[in-house]
């Protein structure tokens, strides 16, 4: 009976002390202090300029590593702009089963021809910098050939990749072109 008591009266203590320190660590919050809003260089504070964006390293107005004058083309996203955007105009007529921006890599579902229902075709793209270049897309086809009931694994032309990698790039230069006449 000793053992139950002291255990109870340990439960309640330990319940007291954290009560307490729950009680003193919620007054904290309740201490009352006047905000401080930053302030322009006249001295005045701002309305609602501090919600807005402030330019960081990565971004497109004049943080370091997103200055449109080393990078052209460069963005919010983590790739080139241009490369990007061409390469989802060149796979557009396919359904899209991912695309990561930051990462740069378009994945497109399968994709059957009516003319050929017989064999589908799926594309991966990578677009692989911040500049505008040939070798900064990569292109990888996938094909299949249906057997009865099932979709089987076919022979890939190199070409398909090549011949997409070359309408991705031609897109991608009238995009630039079309940016600059602006």
């Amino acid at each position: 009976m000793n053992t139950f008591k002291n255990k109870a009266h340990s439960v309640i203590f330990a319940g007291a002390l954290f009560f307490v320190s729950s009680c003193l660590l919620t007054g904290c919050d309740t201490i009352k202090t006047e905000a401080k809003y930053p302030e322009n260089r006249d001295g005045k504070q701002y309305d609602s300029d501090i919600y807005e964006k402030q330019a960081g390293i990565f971004s497109s107005d004049g943080g370091i590593l997103g200055n449109r004058k080393k990078n052209e083309g460069a963005s919010a996203i983590g790739v080139n702009s241009f490369l990007w955007r061409a390469t989802l105009d060149t796979v557009s007529f396919m359904p899209l089963a991912s695309a990561d921006p930051f990462g740069g890599v378009i994945l497109t579902d399968w994709y059957t021809d009516t003319q050929k229902p017989n064999e589908r075709i799926k594309i991966n793209a990578f677009v692989m910098g911040r500049e505008l270049r040939a070798d900064g897309i990569r292109v990888r086809t996938f094909r299949q050939v249906k057997k009865g009931n099932t979709w089987n694994d076919a022979q890939n032309s190199e070409e398909t990749a090549r011949k997409l990698e070359d309408a991705v790039l031609s897109r991608a230069r009238e995009l630039r072109i079309a940016h600059l006449a602006k």
